[in-house]
């Protein structure tokens, strides 16, 4: 398997990743993947390749980390994913475990995410919260707002993460409740 830098020639490969990887997301999470790109042009976007056909993509953009000194910039884990067939194969954790070399050669000083603790608890990541972060949505649970500290962080660098404004655009922040509105499960 080879981890690289996406290509220009990779990008409708690497939707087509995201679409397959989350299912009735899918759509939602490649929308948000384009808007990343153009909000963000120096985003950390790895792919993994298998034969010249990609299978998995991570990126890394830039957010902000609200601390009492000065707005810090930081960098957020998402979306990742792997084409369904090769999951559960160390694809992601390579492709993660990249990205944060990669990162940390840039002296980045954090990288935040939403994600499963148990995953992302194997690459390094530790509940935010109890790292002195706050979360940007009360709708994003506690076990999932995780940040790792690269060797630039400062023990100065806490407060409230902000997302790029991207992910608030396509709404993907945190879980949204079901819709209850009264109608019976029509749209009104």
């Amino acid at each position: 398997m080879d981890l690289r830098a996406e290509s220009v020639d990779d990008r409708e490969a690497v939707l087509d990743v995201h679409r397959r990887a989350f299912g009735d997301h899918g759509a939602t999470v490649a929308a948000l993947v384009g808007a990343l790109r153009a909000d963000d042009p120096a985003a950390l976007s790895v792919v993994a390749a298998d034969g010249g056909r990609v299978v998995g993509h991570v990126l890394f953009t830039r957010s902000l980390l609200d601390a009492p000194r000065r707005l810090v910039d930081v960098q957020v884990l998402s979306p990742l994913a792997v084409l369904p067939d090769r999951q559960r194969r160390g694809v992601g954790a390579a492709l993660v475990r990249h990205g944060l070399e990669l990162l940390e050669a840039r002296g980045v000083p954090l990288v935040f995410l939403e994600g499963d603790p148990g995953y992302y608890g194997r690459l390094g990541f530790t509940a935010a919260a109890g790292c002195g972060f706050r979360k940007p949505s009360l709708r994003i649970p506690d076990a999932a707002f995780q940040v790792v500290r690269l060797s630039a962080y400062r023990p100065w660098m806490t407060g409230t993460f902000v997302y790029s404004a991207p992910f608030w655009v396509h709404d993907c922040v945190g879980l949204r409740e079901p819709a209850d509105d009264g109608l019976g499960g029509l749209d009104g």
